[in-house]
């Protein structure tokens, strides 16, 4: 089930921003998960020769773990000050 917000979604709410970042990079950990485990199971299933996959994964692991990193003690999610 899907997350209800209680209120008007707005980019300026700080808990709103924090939610979506979230919601974010679980697409980001499924895609993740989806294609590698395709890649990796079409390079064992075929017999494959690929070099690259290995480091595609790695690589995009580390982006995967900067991103986590970013939206769990990087990102600033106080109040935003709209010009009105």
């Amino acid at each position: 089930m899907p997350p209800r917000w209680p209120r008007k979604p707005d980019r300026n709410d700080p808990d709103y921003r924090k939610l979506d970042d979230r919601m974010n990079f679980a697409v980001h950990v499924a895609a993740f998960g989806a294609t590698n485990s395709g890649l990796w199971f079409l390079y064992n299933f075929l017999h494959t020769g690929w070099q690259w996959l290995p480091w595609v994964t790695v690589s995009w692991f580390g982006l995967l773990l900067s991103h986590l990193i970013y939206i769990s003690a990087i990102a600033n999610y106080a109040e935003v000050n709209s010009p009105e």
